[in-house]
């Protein structure tokens, strides 16, 4: 099983009108936090795509075309991109530049994204939602193949026997479909070949298990040996000491985010008994002792036989200090103790 991060630059809104202070002080502790994870020994870094105040990050290939340069062996990855609302071919030669820049570690992890302001901000449609990302997740991975592409479509201008430069260091760039337990996802990455990746934030993970078994079955189906799938799951994390210090150093910072959603969304606010559900045995959210989160994530392999794991270790403003401890511990502790009880 890989093990690696993911991060959405979370930060507090600027306060200073039409300067951007505090992303520029996430854009370093983010970087930093990749370096960690790559000396950590840790196999994957996926950085999120969005359009908000409360999010550093809008160009995920320009962060990781910076952390190319600082570390050597981690793979580069979106988390997502939000692919409905970009260019495909901008998409792939972005992430060519990055392949190119590391030495062939870059990876795509595409999907429609769980906020909205990028389709009215680039200038597309909530009702074509379903139809754009088909679409462009097709050009996507024309483009990934060859060289030399004739395409047409409905929402993008057609492209008539064309080079997309620059080529990959690698063959292909991986693409891995992002999904949020919605069955068509699965049906689509199993029919398409692609890894999927599963994001479980909130219940329990066992209600995800027919998702995943849909995945396997799909892909049986389309004539894929259940051996050879690449598929993984990402949770909230956060570790440290013991488990009522990470309970209590974790709790304000995502309450105040899921609670900030919640508000857009329509959904109560998160109370602590919901937190200390979530935190349970299991539940989805991973956070504790180094040996509470090992258990969980053994639990989870337990259930989906998954070959990654991704823990989204930056929620809410924690602490930067507080979350490269948090990252610390992941890497030292929690990834050494699960490959020991599975026999990696």
């Amino acid at each position: 099983m890989e093990f690696g991060l993911i991060a959405f630059a979370d930060m507090q809104p600027e306060t200073l009108p039409g300067r951007g202070i505090n992303s520029h002080q996430r854009w370093k502790d983010l970087l930093e936090e990749i370096k960690l994870a790559d000396e950590l020994g840790l196999e994957v870094f996926g950085v999120g795509e969005h359009h908000r105040p409360d999010y550093a990050v809008s160009s995920p290939t320009v962060v990781l075309g910076a952390a190319a340069a600082i570390t050597k062996k981690i793979k580069l990855a979106s988390a997502v991109t939000v692919l409905s609302s970009d260019d495909p071919v901008r998409v792939f030669q972005q992430f060519s530049t990055v392949d190119l820049l590391s030495g062939g570690r870059a990876e795509i992890m595409a999907g429609r994204g769980s906020f909205i302001e990028s389709f009215p901000l680039f200038g597309y449609n909530l009702e074509d939602y379903d139809e754009l990302f088909d679409e462009k997740l097709d050009l996507l991975l024309t483009l990934n193949k060859n060289p030399k592409v004739s395409w047409k479509g409905k929402h993008r201008p057609s492209i008539n026997n064309l080079g997309i430069y620059p080529r990959p260091f690698q063959k292909e760039i991986p693409v891995w479909l992002a999904a949020g337990g919605t069955p068509a996802s699965a049906v689509r990455a199993a029919n398409l070949g692609l890894p999927l990746m599963l994001a479980i934030i909130g219940g329990q993970p066992e209600q995800f298990v027919p998702f995943i078994n849909l995945y396997k079955q799909a892909s049986m189906k389309a004539g894929r040996e259940i051996s050879q799938l690449q598929f993984g799951v990402n949770n909230h994390f956060y570790v440290s000491e013991n488990s009522q210090q990470a309970g209590e150093e974790f709790y304000p910072h995502y309450a105040e985010v899921m609670s900030r959603i919640g508000r857009e969304r329509g959904w109560p606010p998160l109370s602590r008994q919901q937190y200390d559900y979530l935190r349970s045995p299991k539940g989805a959210l991973m956070v504790g002792s180094v040996q509470e989160v090992t258990e969980k994530i053994l639990y989870e392999h337990e259930l989906f036989g998954n070959t990654r794991f991704l823990a989204q270790a930056s929620v809410g403003n924690v602490p930067h200090k507080k979350v490269l401890h948090s990252i610390e511990l992941f890497g030292t502790k929690v990834v050494p103790a699960v490959n020991k009880e599975i026999g990696a």
